[in-house]
């Protein structure tokens, strides 16, 4: 079982620390929602897990079955079973979408024979689930599409290579009702004892579809608060002022 260790995270960029001791344990056959404001350091926990080299690690460790992914670039660390799906994907010119999917499914299944004809038949019956025209793996990759073309590209990607722990960097962000409806329950139906996922959000609406097993929301570049779905609810009820200001007192109680 492919387990996702934080422990004591700290990390920042050019000398301003964003992340100040984040903790946090992730299983195979979980969902994890991590909630926060804006600057709470969500995306930048996203980031170091994955290896993101603008950010430097100050401070604890990331282990992925017991082992330090810090020192491994993230090609080795999306090998080992880690993916990100990112809230801004980038665009490539003269690389289409196709090919770059074979290359990425061979380098995570460096053995598996299937020949790029046989992929694309693969890929074709994945994106037609995903309600994505077959012309789509022709495209340049993520050149020209819209918002909700490149997260649905994302998932897509997610459903071929079959991490063990994907994190996903809002995700809903950008997303019409209809597409995030399809998206959660493309990600729902993914959901077994080999598939786990952070889902990094703002929001509760893709938590409705989703339905994580458990919720933290993060302020000042810590978990403040982590529990299962009511979390999310009363998060819905209170907004993040009140919970932070919650905090806050508890903070001083134990003091």
């Amino acid at each position: 079982m492919g387990i996702l260790e934080i422990k004591g995270l700290h990390a920042g960029i050019e000398g301003k620390e964003i992340l100040k001791g984040v903790n946090l344990s992730a299983k195979q056959g979980e969902v994890h929602a991590i909630m926060g404001p804006n600057g709470s350091g969500k995306s930048t926990l996203s980031s170091v897990i994955m290896g993101h080299p603008k950010y430097a690690v100050t401070k604890g460790d990331v282990l992925f079955n017991g082992k330090s992914v810090l020192g491994m670039p993230a090609d080795e660390r999306a090998k080992m079973g880690l993916f990100m799906s990112f809230q801004y994907p980038f665009e490539i010119s003269g690389l289409t979408f196709g090919r770059f999917l074979y290359a990425t499914y061979k380098a995570r299944n460096p053995l598996n024979t299937m020949s790029i004809i046989q992929f694309r038949q693969k890929v074709k019956e994945a994106a037609k689930s995903l309600k994505m025209g077959e012309d789509f793996i022709e495209r340049e990759l993520n050149v020209g599409f819209s918002g909700g073309e490149k997260k649905r590209a994302e998932i897509l990607q997610m459903l071929l290579l079959k991490p063990k722990i994907a994190i996903m960097d809002e995700t809903d962000s950008g997303l019409d009702i209809d597409s995030l409806k399809l998206v959660s329950e493309t990600v729902s139906g993914m959901r077994s004892k080999d598939f786990g996922a952070l889902v990094i959000t703002h929001y509760k609406r893709i938590l409705t579809h989703l339905k994580p097993d458990f919720v933290h929301i993060m302020h000042d570049g810590r978990i403040i608060k982590s529990g299962g779905h009511q979390i999310a609810e009363e998060l819905e009820e209170k907004g993040y002022t009140e919970i932070i200001k919650e905090f806050g007192h508890e903070a001083k109680g134990a003091e």
